[in-house]
């Protein structure tokens, strides 16, 4: 129900946001408006989305949780598409989503709510005083068995 009245809200607010600034603008300055904030909206994108994935490889490489990297590029997208739209309500949102320290205080909101589960894999060390034995069973191998046939692989 939530996520109808969203759709139903949004779309309303950006029609009544585009009457009241095309009367105080006129049209084609509004349209313009509207053009800019889309190309302004992915520059801020590409940019601050290549700090995140520079961010979220060092991370990785370092073996540390990628959580935070990837919680800032997921609101960096929404910001993108929020800017994409044609609107200046939703580029009103996806503006203040590209503030960095405005995206951490909406991933503690969320996280406050969310459960996060985790896994991963930790060796355990056998803390036993004597040396470590293997039990197993071999065979010898002849290291240059003479031919015996056609081996089965082709055709003859």
């Amino acid at each position: 129900m939530r996520l109808f009245a969203l759709f139903l809200i949004v779309p309303l607010i950006e029609i009544a946001l585009f009457i009241t600034v095309g009367g105080w603008l006129t049209l084609w300055p509004t349209l313009g408006l509207v053009l800019l904030t889309g190309i302004a909206g992915t520059a801020l994108m590409r940019w601050q989305g290549l700090k995140v994935l520079a961010e979220l490889r060092g991370d990785m490489g370092q073996l540390k949780n990628p959580l935070s990297p990837l919680a800032h590029g997921a609101l960096i997208l929404l910001a993108g598409l929020l800017l994409l739209t044609p609107g200046f309500f939703t580029d009103t949102i996806g503006f203040l989503l590209m503030v960095p320290k405005l995206r951490e205080a909406v991933i503690r909101f969320v996280g406050a709510r969310v459960a996060v589960q985790t896994f991963g894999s930790q060796q355990t060390r056998s803390h036993s005083h004597g040396p470590t034995v293997i039990d197993g069973e071999f065979f010898e191998v002849e290291e240059n068995p003479a031919p015996k046939g056609p081996s089965g692989w082709t055709r003859h």
